[in-house]
């Protein structure tokens, strides 16, 4: 059973998905919350899988409480479900450690699966928001969500942006095979693909994506992929 915690300050809102969460056998939702203050305390009493979280709210914004909440040990994934992709809202949201970030009118069904690939580990994104996203990432304008057309391939002494040498550092803590794994996470490939591909076991490619996230500091597979993306290596 996937337990998870509503987060929305809006309650129709949060009984819209109440409802439609019902429909899974598989998931119960075992708690809810209207702000982001309320979600650390929460957790602890009713040990959630997986936050669905809002990101304007009064007091504590979605944002700031899926970065506590990922701080914490052994905590939820979370997916970040809104009507906003504007001002950056994606990268920052799984910057923050959100494991996927969904648009509110993304159809039930969608949802329902999006929660249980999330709550499996595996990153999940609507088709706008990995729009919104490319864009951002790839012009460097938060409030852009079109692709920007293909630059000319830059000479390769071309110094590398700042954020693109942290990356670049991060990933060269990394040994071979764990840069092959976090090359391969990049790429949008499962485990079960990474194995295949890379000539291991799932359990080996499962304890390397745990030795990425460690030595890198981050806390999910959506952030592995976009330090690979930042480095240029995808």
């Amino acid at each position: 059973m996937i337990r998870v915690l509503l987060v929305d300050d809006d309650a129709l809102v949060r009984a819209g998905l109440r409802m439609m969460l019902a429909s899974a056998a598989d998931i119960e939702v075992v708690a809810e919350a209207a702000d982001g203050g309320e979600v650390e305390a929460l957790a602890d009493r009713h040990a959630p899988d997986l936050v669905l979280m809002d990101i304007r709210m009064p007091t504590v914004d979605g944002l700031d409480a899926t970065r506590r909440l990922r701080a914490r040990p052994d905590a939820p994934e979370v997916v970040v479900l809104t009507t906003f992709t504007t001002d950056g809202y994606v990268l920052r949201a799984l910057q923050a450690g959100a494991a996927g970030f969904l648009l509110k009118h993304t159809h039930p069904d969608r949802i329902i699966d999006a929660v249980r690939r999330a709550a499996a580990g595996e990153p999940v994104m609507s088709p706008e928001a990995l729009r919104h996203l490319i864009g951002t990432v790839t012009t460097g304008s938060p409030g852009s969500s079109a692709p920007a057309q293909a630059p000319a391939p830059a000479p390769a002494a071309t110094p590398a942006p700042g954020q693109d040498a942290e990356a670049r550092h991060l990933l060269g803590l990394l040994g071979d095979r764990e840069l092959e794994v976090a090359v391969a996470i990049g790429q949008g490939k499962t485990n079960a693909q990474i194995s295949a591909e890379l000539y291991m076991s799932v359990p080996t490619v499962k304890s390397h994506v745990s030795h990425i996230l460690a030595k890198c500091g981050l806390n999910n597979r959506v952030q592995i992929a976009l330090l690979v993306y930042r480095s240029g290596r995808v």
